[in-house]
């Protein structure tokens, strides 16, 4: 299943109808998390549950989520002594590495 066309927006680098809930995952959740509204977090709490974006966060993470999106799900999820995944400092200070 892709995810509905009302959502479409935030995937504009690829063609979101190629997109599959389950299998894409990892490429979903990060751009609703940070960039969606209510209406999308609200899609993605229906279709992924708040116990698989609870471990998402936990275990796997995602450079494009900025401090205040991690946050606001740590307080969420009343997860703030618990330690979750972070990208190395070069997936979150550049798109493009072998410039610095």
């Amino acid at each position: 299943m892709a995810p509905p066309s009302a959502i479409a927006w935030l995937f504009w680098d690829v063609e979101p109808g190629g997109l599959e809930c389950d299998r894409d995952a990892g490429y979903i959740l990060p751009r609703v998390l940070e960039s969606g509204g209510m209406a999308e977090v609200r899609w993605a709490i229906a279709t992924y549950g708040l116990d698989r974006i609870h471990r998402f966060l936990r275990e796997v993470g995602h450079p494009e989520l900025s401090p205040a999106t991690l946050a606001f799900w740590r307080a969420v999820f009343n997860a703030e002594g618990e330690t979750w995944t972070t990208s190395p400092d070069w997936r979150r200070n550049s798109c493009a590495p072998w410039t610095h």
